[in-house]
């Protein structure tokens, strides 16, 4: 794969960003008092972040992973 080296390295980065910032956006949501409903079972609310944050993930570890193989 054939990209500018200064492409690869937002790739890297912005994968990098994605991968660390999600995981501390969950753990917010996992504390917020939508997450769970009076009998402690997860809500709509908990379901649907958890989604997004794996989708996120996944995208972001493929951006990074794209961007090192940009490298190489």
């Amino acid at each position: 794969m054939e990209l500018p080296v200064f492409a690869a390295l937002v790739l890297i980065i912005a994968g990098a960003w994605s991968l660390a910032v999600w995981p501390q956006f969950l753990r917010r949501v996992m504390k917020d008092p939508r997450a769970r409903d009076a009998a402690g079972k997860a809500t709509k609310f908990l379901n649907v972040h958890v989604v997004l944050v794996g989708i996120s993930m996944v995208l972001g570890a493929a951006t990074a992973i794209i961007g090192i193989m940009a490298l190489f």
